[in-house]
């Protein structure tokens, strides 16, 4: 294991770097989608919902509606039933007719390359809007799910105490032209190495190497216990 008292945060941070970019040389956008409309529907879809299970259902919604104009002929309940699936369709559906609405009203059919103006539509909070603002316009944006708030954690690169204080922690440490990439890397690494289930510190090299020292100790202290549990049974 690395000595931590040898290594100033910007040294762990750049260390990170190097690994994620070694692992994800290429950072596909995980949703599926054709324009920025497109993004933000499926990115709204995808609250508390995989983005296999968003992918498998956006084909169907965008057959019938891959724009605002199409989208607000169909009715609420139409939406509803096709999104079902993804899970909160009584809220989502609601979300998308009302946001496309909006679109043509406000902003002529597109959707706009805007912070403010995104996060003012239904059903899209600042984590979605920095979604479509960093994949859609390519406009720097370090949007935090729960992979990244996990391991920003475990990394001890945050506290863990908000979402907000996550984000502040990630656009204060990496480089901003790296964030749009960077935030997808990390997905891509917790999904992969570093769950919140099924945690395994030999397949975590991350978290083995420059992990929150109280975070190693804990997973270290629960690997005795369930060792000392088999052999008893034994």
């Amino acid at each position: 294991m690395t000595d931590m008292k040898s290594l100033s945060k910007q040294e762990k941070v750049q260390a990170i770097i190097r690994i994620l970019e070694d692992l994800y040389p290429e950072v596909p956008v995980p949703l599926d989608h054709k324009d920025p409309y497109t993004l933000l529907i499926a990115v709204l879809l995808s609250a508390q919902c995989t983005d296999e299970r968003v992918n498998q259902i956006t084909p169907k919604l965008f057959a019938r509606a891959d724009n605002p104009f199409d989208m607000v002929l169909m009715s609420i309940e139409e939406i509803k039933e096709i999104i079902k699936p993804c899970g909160l369709s009584p809220m989502k559906s609601k979300g998308i007719w009302h946001l496309s609405d909006m679109i043509i009203k406000q902003h002529g059919g597109l959707v706009p390359k805007d912070f403010a103006a995104l996060e003012a539509m239904p059903g899209v909070g600042h984590k979605t809007a920095s979604v479509v603002m960093a994949q859609a316009f390519g406009v720097p944006a370090f949007p935090v799910d729960t992979h990244i708030h996990r391991l920003m954690y475990r990394w001890g690169l945050s506290n863990g105490k908000s979402v907000e204080q996550t984000e502040r922690d990630a656009k204060r440490l990496f480089p901003k032209e790296k964030w749009n990439d960077l935030h997808l890397q990390i997905i891509f690494y917790g999904r992969e190495y570093c769950p919140a289930r099924g945690f395994s510190l030999d397949r975590c090299i991350i978290t083995r190497q420059y992990g929150r020292k109280s975070f190693i100790n804990q997973v270290l202290k629960e690997q005795e216990k369930k060792l000392k549990t088999s052999a008893k049974r034994k």
